[in-house]
């Protein structure tokens, strides 16, 4: 294998590790519920889901479900208090 291949694998391993050096900006899920299949964006610092929770409480299963995925690389104000409290 090409040294400079090499190279570019081990420097992706490492950033892999160091997710404090991503940060999503916006982003779309197909999440498979148990219930029901629902998509969920990121976009602005705001999550949207299509399930019926989400719209009356502006946030769900789904999305808390993706935070704890994605700790560490959204921007801190799009973060559920509610992961706090659980």
């Amino acid at each position: 294998m090409n040294s400079s291949v090499i190279g570019k694998i081990e420097k992706a391993k490492r950033y892999a590790q160091e997710r404090e050096r991503m940060h999503l900006t916006s982003f779309s899920v197909d999440f498979k519920g148990e219930n029901d299949d629902h998509k969920v964006s990121f976009s602005d610092d705001k999550w949207h889901c299509s399930c019926d929770f989400f719209a009356g409480y502006g946030v769900c299963a789904h999305t808390m479900a993706l935070e704890r995925v994605l700790e560490g690389m959204l921007p801190v104000a799009a973060v559920s208090h509610a992961l706090e409290r659980a």
